[in-house]
């Protein structure tokens, strides 16, 4: 199968390019298409919850929504929380614009790689930005201890954790997450982005929403687009301290959130049973779709509890040509980061999604690698293929060894191994 389209369209900017976009170049080739790209859940909404929203549609277009306040009160009996430690956007972006407007002054700090807003939001708003490089050698893997040095070092005024990370899918246990905020109890704010959080299974009960609203100093953000796989709607909230969410919640618009985001939030306590299956589904297919990745020779799977995976490419694989070839010949989308700060071109992330997705995805990756081998093996020497996929799949990664571990594909040091921390980096934005 081959799909014409315009492939510079991915080299234009820090992300990739939306659906729309890309569907207009593709026409009517974009109705088979495959988006390993944009974390979405694949289960939920039901087809039914569809359904009922498409039933309502025209009302949901034709009339204005409640005031943010109103559904803000919704979404707090449901979490169940006090209504004045929560505050609710227009997508988690938006959250991060007013953070970085009304909290950082001067400076912070943020692990990368990340998700892209908290390195790009305050660059461009000409604050400093302490970057602390993860190491790949250690899977990408945060180091507490190491993350407060640093912030101390650079005297960094605002500290900002992803947990699970993006694009890595790292999980940070909820104690030390806790230990990190309670050693920054002294910084003007600390942040916990916790988007990704309901894809967790390797604890039950992950968040720190509860025990940020007892703390002065620190925000919980979370995306219920990319929990419900909704983007489009573009509503997040974040979980805090009274005083410290009035700051935000006060300089929000009053109909900052849309009718759909409204009707949805209203629908959620009728479908609270299906959204945990979901994430169980979920949870079936990450485990699945992560066995498979690592039969493939040469790729290196991290381990993920978010509802991504990140891999990194064999040496003579570069991600671009993997991405293009994937789009053109298969019809699959994938993210190559080559354009997020931290990592290169030969890491892919690619979404969770059912068996048979995943099945597509893994034929076109087999696909590619088989003819890159074989343009390899013209003209090459003994010498240059001796050991080339020597080193099992997903077994090792640098001083660490990856378990095939339903629970959490945890990783643990190997026997003898030193922790390996990366350089790290700083930069200013211009005002």
């Amino acid at each position: 199968m081959k799909h014409s389209m315009d492939l510079g369209m991915f080299r234009q900017g820090n992300h990739s390019p939306s659906y729309f976009t890309l569907a207009r170049s593709m026409g009517s080739g974009s109705e088979d298409l495959s988006d390993f790209c944009i974390p979405c859940n694949p289960y939920f909404p039901t087809p039914d919850m569809f359904a009922e929203l498409s039933a309502k549609l025209e009302t949901i277009l034709k009339y204005y929504p409640t005031d943010a306040g109103a559904i803000t009160g919704q979404l707090a009996s449901l979490l169940q929380m006090p209504p004045q430690t929560i505050a609710m956007g227009n997508g988690s972006t938006e959250l991060i614009t007013w953070i970085d407007h009304l909290m950082i002054q001067e400076s912070m700090a943020t692990p990368v790689p990340t998700f892209g807003r908290w390195t790009d939001q305050s660059l461009e708003t000409g604050k400093r930005v302490d970057m602390f490089q993860l190491p790949e050698a250690g899977g990408f893997a945060l180091d507490i201890d190491a993350y407060v040095d640093f912030i101390r070092e650079r005297n960094s005024r605002v500290a900002v954790v992803c947990n699970p990370n993006n694009p890595d899918g790292n999980y940070i246990p909820k104690w030390e997450v806790l230990r990190l905020v309670d050693s920054l109890a002294d910084r003007d704010l600390v942040v916990v982005d916790e988007s990704f959080i309901d894809f967790v299974d390797a604890e039950p009960r992950p968040s720190i929403a509860q025990e940020a609203m007892l703390r002065h100093n620190v925000l919980v953000l979370k995306s219920l687009g990319k929990n419900f796989g909704l983007h489009g709607i573009r509503f997040g909230y974040v979980v805090g301290n009274p005083a410290l969410v009035k700051k935000i919640g006060s300089r929000l618009p009053k109909w900052n959130l849309n009718s759909l985001a409204e009707t949805v939030i209203f629908m959620l306590r009728d479908h609270l049973a299906e959204y945990r299956e979901s994430l169980r589904l979920l949870a079936r297919d990450r485990y699945e779709m992560l066995t498979e990745l690592r039969r493939i020779p040469g790729m290196q799977v991290f381990p993920s509890q978010g509802n991504f995976v990140l891999v990194k490419l064999p040496a003579e694989v570069e991600g671009p040509r993997l991405r293009d070839y994937l789009l053109s010949r298969h019809g699959v989308l994938i993210r190559e980061c080559g354009n997020k700060l931290g990592i290169t071109s030969q890491f892919v992330r690619l979404v969770v999604r059912p068996r048979e997705d995943t099945e597509r995805l893994l034929n076109g990756i087999r696909s590619y690698l088989t003819s890159s081998f074989s343009e390899s093996l013209e003209g090459a020497t003994p010498l240059d293929l001796a050991g080339r996929f020597a080193e099992p799949s997903g077994v090792k990664t640098g001083t660490h060894s990856v378990l095939d571990d339903p629970l959490g594909d945890r990783v643990v040091p190997l026997l003898g191994s030193e922790t390996m921390s990366g350089p790290r980096m700083t930069r200013t934005g211009t005002r």
